[in-house]
């Protein structure tokens, strides 16, 4: 049976989960890889902002160079009940900060009896990407997306970042990874303050859609496989991951749209 680990003064790691793993010799980012590596990556996610919270999606495709390395990954992660995570970059770091990051908001919750405000849990991601740093320069990049619900603000927020670990906090969207340009386009000219769920969700599946339609790494909706793109929602209730037929009646919806209502 593990013991108890006992800290003397100015060691004691407090709610730090990550110091609390380097203490134990656990550091989740090593920073001695050799070379550059050439790895799976996640494509295009987004966030938006709507009247109840904040609509998060993200493609489901995974590319190792020019070959398709997953056609069914997930990149959008319930942080806790009323936050997440949608990545973008290397696939393999990438969800290896996302479940740190969740244990780490757990811990905290479990030492102060309470969550970490939604600010602090941005900072403590950016603290994350900036240990993150020597894997980034060589080839193991990680940019996420960061939203949820303020209980305290009672309104959707959402922050992205760079490699480096910088923290910026968007006020309507935000879109990263290789079709965020493509995807950022379409939401910025259909995007309005008080868009409603349902019209946050159409916009982000049109915006995906029309991401895929021009980067080939992006992923579109795949109806012989079952397979479309990941679609949550963030309120006041928490965090819900739409299923695969409740996504598919969302592309139903754009489809008809597309062809003019027919």
């Amino acid at each position: 049976m593990s013991s108890i680990p006992f800290f003397g003064p100015g060691e004691d790691p407090g709610t730090d989960f990550l110091t609390l793993l380097k203490h134990n010799g656990l550091d989740p980012f090593p920073n001695d890889l050799p070379g550059f590596i050439d790895a799976g990556h996640a494509t295009t996610v987004l966030a938006l902002r709507c009247a109840d919270g904040v609509v998060v999606a993200g493609d489901r495709r995974a590319t190792a160079g020019h070959l398709i390395s997953h056609r069914d990954m997930q990149k959008v992660f319930p942080a806790d009940d009323h936050s997440a995570v949608a990545i973008a970059g290397a696939a393999g770091p990438a969800l290896q900060m996302v479940r740190v990051f969740q244990l780490q908001l757990e811990y905290y919750e479990k030492i102060e009896g309470k969550p970490l405000t939604l600010e602090g849990k941005a900072n403590q991601l950016a603290e994350m990407l900036r240990g993150n740093l020597p894997q980034a320069m060589q080839g193991l990049a990680v940019v996420p997306i960061f939203a949820g619900y303020d209980e305290a603000r009672a309104t959707g927020r959402l922050f992205q970042f760079d490699v480096t670990g910088g923290r910026y906090e968007e006020q309507d969207y935000a879109t990263s990874g290789s079709g965020s340009l493509h995807a950022g386009t379409v939401v910025k000219l259909g995007f309005q303050s008080d868009l409603s769920t349902e019209e946050a969700l159409s916009l982000a599946v049109k915006a995906l859609w029309h991401a895929a339609d021009e980067d080939s790494a992006t992923g579109g909706p795949d109806p012989i496989r079952g397979i479309y793109p990941v679609l949550s929602v963030i309120t006041a209730d928490g965090f819900r991951q739409l299923s695969d037929d409740e996504s598919g009646e969302v592309f139903a919806t754009f489809r008809e749209e597309l062809n003019g209502g027919e």
